[in-house]
């Protein structure tokens, strides 16, 4: 049963895999687009005048940040238009009748979601440095934070794709509750310009901590402690998996 539930995990994760990848003029090029041309803006226009953050200059700041947004979008569309599109076409409920565990489910399309957003954030990657010089102050942090932020957004994801019941169920979440967060999340700014209590609001925000971890393993500067922020991230993954397994284990919103 072993081998038959890794050959169900491969063929899901391949399917998403190749789905993206078929159409990467529509999924991979306008992440990297609409990066560059915030480091033209931000970056080189406003950030020269600005001048330096924490010692490092705006643009080198902000690059860690614009790197984790596009990894966040890109996880969380990707699996929340494939299982919503999978929904609508009713091809979900041949999974739901193979003897493929939940868990299989999960991992197959949350590892679609997973390479999408890594993918992309390489691709970012090399697009900054014809802005600024590469620096990583740990590769390790830079992996593990950037591979949770995958894992947790495309459990996120998941969880939007299941409640959808129209394709603007899918638009609804990103538009009104991931871009704000996101913004709000500390890309552009640091923590320390804000007031004190804006500072403990802000810290309310879960993608605080992901890109405050992730400019740390870029950096080495990090807003909250680097334990903490491990913890958040953990914990939300968690509680996610927790969800999506339930609801999926259910057929919530899956079968008719």
């Amino acid at each position: 049963m072993t081998h038959l539930y890794w050959v169900a995990l491969k063929s899901i994760w391949g399917k998403e895999v190749n789905r993206f990848a078929r159409i990467w003029i529509q999924t991979l090029v306008p992440p990297v687009i609409t990066m560059t041309l915030y480091f033209i803006i931000f970056g080189n226009l406003i950030g020269s005048r600005i001048g330096e953050m924490h010692g490092f200059s705006y643009m080198q700041f902000i690059v860690p940040g614009l790197i984790m947004m596009a990894v966040i979008t890109n996880a969380y569309a990707n699996v929340a238009s494939s299982f919503f599109s999978a929904k609508f076409q009713r091809n979900i409920e041949e999974l739901l009748v193979a003897p493929v565990p939940t868990h299989v489910i999960i991992a197959g399309y949350v590892g679609g979601g997973v390479a999408r957003g890594v993918c992309v954030g390489v691709l970012v990657t090399a697009i900054s440095l014809f802005f600024v010089p590469f620096h990583v102050h740990s590769w390790l942090m830079v992996a593990v934070t950037l591979l949770l932020t995958a894992i947790l957004f495309s459990l996120a994801g998941l969880l939007n794709a299941v409640f959808a019941r129209t394709f603007d169920d899918i638009s609804l979440i990103p538009t009104f509750v991931l871009t704000p967060l996101t913004y709000l999340g500390g890309v552009f700014y640091s923590l320390s310009l804000l007031p004190p209590v804006w500072q403990m609001v802000s810290k309310l925000n879960p993608i605080v901590y992901m890109i405050s971890g992730f400019r740390y393993g870029f950096l080495g500067i990090n807003d909250v402690p680097l334990g903490f922020t491990l913890g958040v991230l953990v914990a939300f993954i968690l509680v996610f998996y927790a969800l999506v397994w339930g609801l999926i284990q259910r057929g919530r919103g899956l079968r008719t």
